[in-house]
Order: C-alpha cells, then sequence, then structure tokens
C-alpha cells in the first residue's frame, strides 16, 4: 500500500457530524461523480481506485440519506492497473444532488457554494472529500515533499487553493494533464493540512521522518563542511612545502632568521598536519610566501 493510500485509509474511518458528513460528500460526488438517465430517473454514479473510498462512500449515504446504494467493480486486467470501484445511487440520486446544491441543468456544477466557506469545520470536511477523491502525497522517507489536489475545473481548482488558503497553507495552482492541480511543497505545510483535514496518525509519522530527514541533512552538509575545510588545509599545506622547498633549492632554508628556519625544517618533518598544529603563527609564514 502506497503511503498517499494508507493517509487515505485513515481519513475513512474519521466519524463525521451530518453537517460535515455533507461537505465530504460534495467534494467526493463534484470531483468522482457523473450522471446517468436510466428508465426516465437519475442514476449517479462515483467513482474511485480505492476501496476503502468506496466504501466510504457507500456508509455516508447510507448513515445520512438513509438511501441504498451499490458497489460494482470494474477488473482492469491490462498494464495491472487498479480496479475501479463504482459507488451507483440508482433511486434518490435527486434528492442528495440537489440537497448537496452539486446539481444544475443535470450536470454537475463546478463551483462550490459560498456558504459553505463560512463553516471551518465544512471547509475541514470538504478538503478532505478533495483529497480522498483526487489527492496523493508523496512518501517523506523516499522523496521530496509534495502533496497535491486533481481537479477537471479551473474554478473548482481556485476554490479548493482559496480553502487551503484560509489556514495559511501558501497552496498554489498550476495546469496538469486536462485538468488542474493545488499543490503544496513545504513540509510543515503539508503537515498542518494533514492535520486539519484529520489525518493525525499520518501527520505524526510525517512529522517523525521529516525531523530525522531534516537532522540527517544537517549533519550531511556538517560533514560536507569539515571536508571542504580539510581539503582547503591540506591544499594550503602543499603550497607552504612547495614555498619551502622553492626557498630551499634558491637560497636554502639555512639562510633564513632561526625562527623561520626551525619553523621551515619543522614543516617539512611534518607534513601531514596544519601550520597552526604546528605552533606557528601567520605572521611569520607571510615571510615565506614566494612572490615572482
Amino acid at each position: 500500500m502506497s503511503y498517499a493510500s494508507e493517509v487515505k485509509k485513515e481519513l475513512t474511518a474519521i466519524k463525521v457530524h451530518q453537517k460535515n458528513a455533507q461537505a465530504e460528500l460534495m467534494a467526493l460526488i463534484r470531483m468522482n461523480g457523473s450522471i446517468a438517465l436510466a428508465n426516465h430517473q437519475l442514476v449517479l454514479n462515483i467513482q474511485t481506485e480505492n476501496p476503502a473510498i468506496a466504501r466510504r462512500i457507500y456508509s455516508l449515504l447510507k448513515e445520512f440519506y438513509h438511501v441504498e446504494s451499490e458497489i460494482v467493480v470494474r477488473r482492469k486486467m491490462k498494464l495491472k492497473k487498479n480496479n475501479q470501484y463504482i459507488v451507483r445511487l440508482r433511486y434518490a440520486a435527486q434528492h442528495v444532488l440537489d440537497d448537496l446544491g452539486i446539481l444544475q441543468n443535470l450536470q454537475i456544477k463546478e463551483r462550490v457554494p459560498l456558504e459553505l466557506l463560512d463553516d471551518e469545520w465544512m471547509v475541514r470536511s470538504y478538503l478532505r472529500g478533495a483529497f480522498l477523491a483526487g489527492g496523493s502525497v508523496n512518501n517523506p522517507e523516499t522523496s521530496r515533499y509534495h502533496l497535491e489536489i486533481y481537479s477537471l475545473y479551473e474554478e473548482h481548482n481556485e476554490m479548493i487553493a482559496q480553502m487551503m488558503n484560509k489556514f495559511g497553507l501558501n497552496a498554489q495552482t498550476t495546469a496538469r494533464r486536462s485538468g488542474f492541480i493545488v499543490y503544496l511543497k513545504e513540509a510543515e505545510k503539508i503537515a498542518n493540512f494533514m492535520s486539519l483535514i484529520g489525518a493525525t496518525n499520518s501527520m505524526l509519522q510525517f512529522e517523525n521522518v521529516r525531523i530525522v530527514r531534516d537532522m540527517r541533512n544537517s549533519v550531511n552538509r556538517l560533514v560536507n563542511c569539515e571536508n571542504a575545510n580539510m581539503n582547503k588545509i591540506a591544499n594550503a599545506s602543499t603550497r607552504q612545502i612547495e614555498n619551502i622547498k622553492l626557498i630551499d633549492a634558491r637560497v636554502g632554508i639555512k639562510t633564513l632568521p632561526d625562527k623561520l628556519r626551525e619553523i621551515a625544517e619543522t614543516r617539512l618533518a611534518h607534513q601531514e598536519v596544519s601550520l597552526k598544529e604546528l605552533g606557528g603563527a601567520r605572521s611569520w609564514w607571510s615571510h615565506l610566501q614566494v612572490r615572482g
């Protein structure tokens, strides 16, 4: 099971009140639903590749609308694709769609009812439904931080971003594969989003991984910095030794003042350590630099 599927599985187990259930269904049906006519009546189909989400939709419809739907499974044999689960509501579909404010001229409306935006918990529930319907999140252990929600309609996508930004998430939008996405790339914002839609356990797991990962990155940066400093020291030592040898070849070390001669001889005798470790002063070493 993918990391995103584990997050969604946690979300499908959340107990909700009626208004929150309605907000969640608004998103699930608006994003994954389609309408058909059969025997002169509306039939609502809600499609997903996740069986836990299909059971969630079925349960919410039964608990809060007292209607019986059916779950149809379409098996995908090609390219090892996931099965498709369709929650099909044959009776009372019109009533459910009207109550949720989704239906307009026998089509699913793109726009979210504005009154929903005034209730924080309904916004949270709508975002939970939107993530269940079209969301994904990268595993923080194996890849870069990224969470996104796909929507077919640009206006709906912008409204999801607006909802997310009510909570200071700095959500961004872009076009993607004949649709649109709203996305988060900051680890802290992703954790906050999971928390506000109710995925508390997933958020805690995400934060634990993030802390370990950030600590590991900090250690790696320190090691790289230390290695870079060691390389600088090694390069400086090499140049010092070359300069001493050049002085020795030109005029001879013995011609140097006693203190400088002592430093030069000690440097040649201990080429693996830095001049500072040898106890030499930088002001002395400046006299040993070969110019021209």
